[in-house]
């Protein structure tokens, strides 16, 4: 319990306990004035009756502050709620067009990639007939001059 609701209930605690104490003084009967009119009606329980009106309308004007304020806090979490799923998909879209733009670069890249690999195979290609070449150039060669070697020898 908080400092103000057990000032309070103090407060009305102590209320009750003086007016027991002294009901016959509260309950005597007395000339009253209403402005217009005078009664006789015991003045004590008069005011400790409008102590309590005013205790009553106090109570309901607190719970119907209290409500309100439920309802505000309600509608600010339902807009809260409304702004993060926006913000949520708002970030899903970010995350999607991310995705796309990755995917093309890594495409973009495998296609320069993969011509790149094309060039370097035809390279290889082209240098492996021209070794070849030069092999078989080196072995014509060689098998010339065996046959010159023989016939000159023999």
């Amino acid at each position: 319990m908080n400092l103000r609701t057990l000032s309070l209930l103090v407060t009305v605690a102590l209320i009750a306990l003086l007016a027991a104490f002294n009901w016959s003084a509260l309950a005597a009967p007395s000339m009253v004035s209403l402005g217009v009119t005078e009664v006789q009606a015991p003045l004590g329980v008069l005011m400790l009756g409008l102590t309590g009106l005013l205790s009553v309308f106090f109570i309901a004007y607190v719970l119907w502050l209290q409500g309100s304020v439920l309802m505000e806090a309600r509608r600010h979490a339902r807009q809260m709620q409304a702004q993060r799923d926006l913000a949520d998909k708002a970030e899903a879209s970010r995350f999607t067009e991310l995705r796309a733009v990755l995917e093309a670069l890594h495409a973009r890249d495998q296609d320069a990639l993969m011509a790149r690999l094309d060039l370097l195979q035809a390279h290889l290609v082209q240098r492996a007939q021209e070794s070849d070449n030069s092999m078989a150039a080196y072995v014509g060669q060689l098998e010339q001059q065996v046959r010159q070697y023989q016939q000159a020898g023999h």
